[in-house]
């Protein structure tokens, strides 16, 4: 019996390694299925760059491409990008999306774990139709590029040979990759190369690292390589770039392909020249693509560059970008950079691989024609991105790549991220004041937002458990009921009042407490003194706002009190000022020489605005900023958790009035009182209004809390943006047949 047994267990060895087989062979059997070029050398070739344009092989001959791409992100809510959360059902799910929005491009900057590669082969495969392509970026080592400043030193070159060399593999699905902290591993075994269209290698590059390597290699002889090299005009810098991309190029013509070459470029190192740009580092040194040349690569070669509409400040600023209209008679800045950017890469294709601007409540840069990074809502997300995307094809570019498929709240920006403590658990909420979380079409919303909506409507709020809302157990005239919630992105605060709410005439006001100090009289409060103090008051009625007490005020205590770009008040900065400031977040800095070219003041906006309006996505009049709304008795908000001062609601923290030097503090909140009252249109407040002082005791109203949280809730949507998108990118389709 025993070798029955034996022969039993080597008849299924013998299957399980045929299914295995079988299954690698069809991997590459399916992906080899794709229609392409055999060169003279014997490679294969689908896309390859021929004058200005790029061209794709079907059909049996050559034909005019237009990409038209979006950029995919590696992370998740509640993770870092070096977690890899992302899931082959994500992936899936996604390119459904994606293709049906009408992109044939994805671009992803790194290498991704195994199942993207497998998703994405396994989805064009059962596609109708073109594929869904793909642009493989190739991570550089940045963090350590702009520590040594020298691109040459042996530990850049080894690292970032080592991840051209795994990045080639994983692609063609002929690697293992061992496991490495914030990198993808594996067993690449998919082979996603014939649904390639390019290599877009690097990250975008610090000026003061590129000038300084110049400046260390000036000696330095234009790279001859096997496939590209370096022009005599090309700068030590540009010489390494020519080694790099050559150095992708040997690695793909040992799988037998070919692809076009591009690597990541930004309007910080173009090779224009920008007079009017008011700081010397964002016109410091240039890159050019021109100044490296294919020798022997049929594929060819393009340029791609990052452009958006609001960076570098020269958008607003050059006089030379003010003498282009666009279709609507008005001076387009962004259209006239694309022009003059395309007219210095004559006969090579060129692509912009980055755009777009952010769906957010926060905004961090004024740009041309109300292009601003930050302050639009999904709507107007949608229509700014499909002009830029008419743009780009219209000045006669090979493609454009939007930024970004899907929000990520990992993400910092400049004019909050000080404010974010502990800045290691950025992804455990959603800071709708930070605009770089927010550049998705798809979005990532936080958890009650399927389930609650701001619309002056109670249903809602009734059908939500128990334990998942709490009233707030106040005896205040005016006042029947007062209910609280919150979710990863905001404080949820429902008012049901004794009377109809009319915001035209009457205005509530909501004190806010989250910890000791702040303000304990104001204008607002009329006689009343309370025994605490309010961090923050809102204020629903014909105009609508949060303010911050003024010695509270994170943006003045940074720019005035340390910085001195602003005036401070030195009675505003004293503990109960009684007064409220308007919350503002700074879009611009104090520039002034040697840094500048002439002086520039600094620049705000104010964020605290509060709009009335409905959050409910199927409604015609849906507004994805709206903050609050009235019917009846009822009053309803949402208010971002950085306006009520938290600096991480994740695990209690908010901001606190001490700070050291060189940085803020935070302190942990026991939770937040609400003190609300209503002023009517004479002026007779619901606080009481006695000639004597009145004191009010806040201490001894009820505190809304909650536990500290390591796991997210969200849910995906696609934006208003997306259904505008849609529209665009077939227009494009329709357009680019002609062109």
């Amino acid at each position: 019996m025993e070798p029955k047994k034996k022969s039993r267990a080597g008849w299924i060895g013998l299957s399980l390694l045929m299914v295995v087989g079988i299954s690698a062979l069809w991997w590459y059997w399916d992906a080899d299925r794709v229609e392409s070029m055999e060169t003279t050398t014997g490679v294969q070739v689908k896309f390859r760059t021929s004058g200005d344009h790029i061209e794709i092989y079907q059909n049996q001959k050559w034909q005019p491409f237009f990409a038209k791409g979006v950029n995919l992100g590696a992370s998740l809510p509640g993770h870092y990008p070096g977690e890899l959360p992302i899931t082959k059902e994500d992936y899936t799910r996604w390119f459904m999306m994606i293709d049906e929005m009408g992109a044939n491009v994805i671009r992803v900057y790194t290498i991704h774990p195994p199942a993207f590669y497998e998703a994405l082969v396994e989805f064009n495969r059962k596609k109708a139709g073109d594929p869904l392509y793909l642009m493989q970026g190739i991570w550089s080592p940045e963090e350590l590029l702009i520590e040594k400043k020298d691109a040459y030193l042996p530990e850049i070159r080894e690292q970032f040979y080592q991840e051209i060399h795994d990045a080639v593999g994983a692609v063609y699905g002929d690697i293992t990759i061992p496991e490495k902290p914030g990198k993808a591993s594996g067993k690449y075994r998919a082979n996603a190369g014939p649904y390639l269209i390019g290599w877009h290698t690097g990250t975008e590059w610090d000026p003061v690292m590129v000038q300084k390597t110049n400046q260390l290699h000036a000696q330095i002889k234009p790279y001859q390589g096997a496939y590209f090299q370096a022009t005599e005009k090309a700068s030590p810098f540009e010489s390494w770039l020519a080694e790099v991309v050559d150095t992708v190029a040997q690695e793909e013509n040992k799988q037998g392909w070919e692809h076009p070459m591009t690597f990541t470029n930004w309007v910080t190192t173009d090779p224009l020249s920008h007079p009017g740009e008011p700081m010397f580092h964002e016109d410091l040194v240039s890159v050019d693509p021109t100044h490296i040349v294919p020798t022997k690569w049929d594929a060819g070669y393009f340029a791609s560059y990052h452009v958006y509409p609001y960076y570098p400040d020269l958008f607003r600023y050059d006089t030379n970008l003010q003498n282009v209209k666009n279709d609507a008679g008005q001076i387009d800045t962004y259209k006239a950079y694309l022009r003059m950017l395309k007219a210095h890469h004559k006969d090579m294709p060129i692509m912009v691989t980055e755009f777009g601007v952010p769906a957010s409540l926060g905004t961090a840069h004024f740009g041309n024609l109300g292009r601003n990074q930050g302050g639009h809502t999904e709507k107007e997300q949608g229509e700014i991105d499909a002009a830029l995307m008419k743009e780009i094809h219209e000045e006669g570019y090979a493609g454009g790549i939007l930024f970004v498929w899907q929000d990520e709240w990992f993400k910092k920006t400049w004019n909050t991220m000080r404010f974010e403590l502990p800045e290691d658990r950025r992804s455990f909420w959603l800071n709708v004041l930070t605009n770089e979380s927010l550049f998705g079409i798809l979005g990532m919303h936080p958890s009650k937002e399927d389930v609650l909506t701001i619309d002056g409507d109670r249903a809602d709020w009734d059908k939500l458990a128990p334990e998942d809302k709490q009233r707030l157990q106040v005896q205040l005239p005016g006042i029947d009921e007062l209910w609280m919630t919150h979710d990863e992105g905001y404080v949820y605060i429902m008012a049901q009042l004794q009377q109809d709410f009319h915001p035209e005439k009457q205005k509530l006001y909501i004190g806010v407490d989250t910890t000791p100090g702040g303000n304990k009289h104001g204008p607002q409060l009329a006689n009343v003194k309370l025994d605490e103090g309010l961090e923050t008051l809102i204020q629903i009625g014909k105009e609508s706002d949060i303010r911050i007490a003024s010695n509270y005020d994170f943006h003045t205590r940074l720019y005035g009190k340390r910085y001195g770009m602003l005036k401070v008040k030195e009675a505003e900065m004293k503990d109960d000022s009684g007064a409220f400031s308007p919350w503002k977040l700074a879009v611009g800095l104090e520039m002034e020489p040697p840094d500048s070219k002439q002086y520039h003041p600094m620049e705000e906006v104010v964020v605290g605005n509060l709009l009335r309006g409905t959050t409910d996505a199927n409604d015609p009049a849906y507004n994805s900023l709206a903050s609050w709304q009235a019917k009846g008795k009822i009053v309803e908000m949402r208010i971002p958790w950085m306006l009520l001062g938290f600096t991480d609601p994740s695990s209690l923290q908010v901001m606190s009035y001490r700070e050291e030097p060189k940085a803020f503090l935070t302190e942990t909140t026991k939770g937040i009182r609400l003190l609300p009252w209503i002023v009517d249109e004479n002026g007779q407040s619901t606080l009481g209004n006695a000639q004597g002082e009145t004191i009010y005791p806040v201490t001894k109203l009820p505190v809304y809390t909650w536990p500290a949280w390591e796991q997210v809730g969200y849910h995906e949507r696609k934006k208003q943006s997306y259904s505008i998108l849609k529209k665009a990118y077939s227009e494009i389709e329709t357009s680019t047949a002609t062109r």
